[in-house]
């Protein structure tokens, strides 16, 4: 990712007023592109906007009756492209919910809270952090 490149990240939460404040939150504060969905549905709709990064509701059962779950949503966007990073968002604080996020592929578990931007922050910093070293590992590899 060059400092010239906007990082896009997908926020989906049925919560629109949660999904608002962080919205304004990422634009506020960094240099993001952001699109924001109510639905999973609707964000799967969308992934060829070719996200840098999903944030996604755990719940997703607040505006359509039979909508997918975040679970579902997590599933589809690794489908689509495994190296979509996604950090699940949940109101529930329960390890067994973060393991079963983490079961389904997601990078990180971030408990909604009025602390939840900061920790996204870190988590995205961490995520390129990550596929930066990941890169110079298989390139290092590729030389071997």
């Amino acid at each position: 990712m060059t400092d010239t490149k906007k990082v896009k990240i997908f926020l989906v939460d049925d919560d629109a007023l949660f999904l608002k404040s962080l919205e304004i939150d990422f634009l506020d504060n960094a240099d993001f592109i952001v699109e924001t969905f109510p639905t999973g549905e609707m964000c799967l709709a969308n992934l060829a906007h070719n996200p840098d990064i999903v944030i996604l509701d755990y719940q997703l059962d607040g505006i359509v009756a039979n909508a997918m779950n975040g679970l579902e949503t997590l599933d589809k966007v690794k489908e689509f492209n495994p190296e979509i990073p996604v950090v699940m968002l949940s109101s529930q604080d329960k390890i067994e919910v973060a393991i079963n996020c983490m079961h389904h592929k997601a990078f990180d578990y971030v408990v909604k809270s009025e602390t939840a931007f900061v920790r996204l922050q870190k988590i995205i910093t961490s995520i390129f952090k990550y596929q930066k070293m990941e890169k110079e590992l298989n390139w290092y590899m590729d030389r071997m």
